[in-house]
């Protein structure tokens, strides 16, 4: 698991942790995990169904931004445990923003105990840019009160910004096979 940091700017209350990590990549899904210690506070979007949505990142949810070394463009994935989705394109640095296409709709599973929540979603890799990428994993976890903490595998900026290139560190290779 990767350890993600939140941003300074924003700490959460109760969250003591979040962790991520890619579990599996092959053909045909890219599985990743995220792991939330001190849950105890954490607000769950309610189930809406599967379907594309937008703003997901104003309450909690997770996300994955993929981009290829040396080109400007990315992907960023956006996941609910309401099972609302989002996966767009970027030409450039919150630029040209544009819905990707994709073969089927993510599959996502939210596990909640009273201290541990975990988060589980099958992107199916046909709708994701050619690997090798850069990766950048985070989440937007809203807790009681809509106090909210964002959380990177790096910041930078003095405010947080997923969509900084320098927060990508997470080198994934292409699955053997591909």
């Amino acid at each position: 698991m990767s350890q993600l940091v939140f941003h300074p700017a924003h700490p959460p209350l109760a969250v003591r942790s979040v962790e991520a990590r890619i579990i599996g990549f092959d053909v045909t899904w890219l599985r990743v995990r995220w792991r939330v210690l001190g849950a105890g506070k954490l607000i769950v979007p309610a189930f809406a169904g599967k379907g594309r949505a937008d703003g997901l990142w104003q309450t909690t949810c997770f996300e994955a931004f993929l981009k290829r070394d040396g080109e400007p463009g990315y992907c960023e994935i956006n996941l609910s445990a309401s099972e609302r989705w989002n996966v767009y394109d970027f030409a450039a640095r919150r630029e040209g923003m544009a819905e990707r296409a994709t073969p089927r709709e993510p599959d996502c599973t939210m596990r909640l105990g009273t201290d541990l929540a975990i988060f589980d979603a099958a992107i199916p890799a046909a709708g994701l840019p050619a690997p090798p990428w850069r990766c950048g994993l985070a989440a937007v976890i809203e807790e009681t009160g809509g106090h909210k903490s964002y959380w990177a595998l790096a910041h930078r900026a003095d405010a947080p910004d997923f969509h900084d290139p320098a927060c990508f560190t997470l080198a994934v290779a292409a699955p053997s096979g591909a």
